[in-house]
């Protein structure tokens, strides 16, 4: 008896150590991946085997195939304005759909945190990334949000999104519309 005890006593506790070690989230990058960083992700492409550990990750399909814009630079990822977390076939929706996705996972944020992300959209966008007390990444690509490649969230577009924070709860985002200018009336606008 003490010794069947003892073994699943031994048992238990490797399960739980393996359990910790695999479930707990990775401190580091989160899932965007830099096309330098990785010699096997072309330019403009997303490095979807980086995923956040225990975060929930979406299913992501094969990356679209670089822009024919893109050149012949080593160092892609830094040229501004170049998306390194691209959007998949799945992700083509409306404007509107994708800033209320936005939306959400800065909601998502404020509940599980007690408030907004804060800061510039580079500042916000990492903290939704992953850089935040849990190492969660809220940054759904299959629901149409797209970071370039200074690290700023963008509209369909391909412009910054503004975020207004109006109190420590509520944040007003705008997207610059098709005409691709700020504070004009074909801009889109949530909060």
């Amino acid at each position: 008896m003490r010794r069947g005890f003892l073994a699943v006593a031994i048992l238990l506790a490797v399960g739980i150590a393996l359990y910790i070690l695999l479930a707990r989230p990775q401190p580091g990058p989160s899932s965007v991946a830099s096309p330098a960083s990785d010699s096997s992700a072309s330019p403009g492409q997303v490095n979807t085997s980086s995923q956040v550990a225990g975060a929930a990750a979406p299913a992501v399909s094969p990356p679209s195939p670089p822009d024919s814009t893109a050149g012949s630079s080593s160092s892609v990822a830094a040229r501004a304005g170049q998306l390194i977390v691209g959007t998949n076939a799945v992700a083509d929706l409306p404007p509107a759909t994708v800033l209320a996705n936005v939306r959400r996972a800065v909601h998502q944020f404020g509940q599980m945190f007690g408030g907004n992300p804060v800061g510039t959209n580079p500042e916000i966008t990492q903290q939704l990334l992953g850089d935040n007390p849990r190492h969660i990444n809220f940054i759904d690509p299959s629901a149409g949000m797209r970071v370039n490649g200074n690290g700023e969230l963008v509209d369909a577009w391909g412009t910054p999104y503004f975020f207004h924070q109006i109190s420590g709860s509520e944040m007003e985002i705008h997207s610059a519309g098709p005409d691709k200018i700020m504070w004009t009336a074909d801009d889109i606008v949530v909060k």
